[in-house]
């Protein structure tokens, strides 16, 4: 058998869970599962559950990141004039300083 296919206690995952979001929930929950760092089925679970999920700094965490801080600073001059921010963006702009802060292992 695979080891993918088994958990932490070597138990056989073999029952499908399967949800439908809206094209913007997916969208914040495929930038949560870029900036974690693991895959997504690994993420799903672990907030399912209400587990602990720790960012291991690599080159992907670190290009989710810089691509993330783009897409902000991209939207933030999109909207300096309007002065509108949506939900998603202070969602956004909240998870990546988690990210960030859990990594230097100090927050303000």
């Amino acid at each position: 058998m695979s080891a993918k296919n088994r958990d932490n206690h070597n138990r056989w995952r073999n029952i499908t869970v399967g949800f439908r979001v809206s094209p913007e929930e997916n969208e914040q929950i495929n930038i949560a599962v870029a900036l974690s760092g693991l895959p997504k089925q690994e993420y799903c679970y672990r907030k399912c559950l209400d587990r602990e999920i720790v960012v291991q700094g690599n080159p992907r965490v670190y290009k989710a990141l810089r691509d993330q801080l783009a897409a902000v600073l991209d939207e933030l001059r999109r909207i300096e004039s309007a002065g509108e921010i949506r939900d998603e963006l202070h969602e956004n702009i909240e998870l990546i300083t988690r990210t960030l802060c859990g990594m230097k292992e100090e927050c303000p």
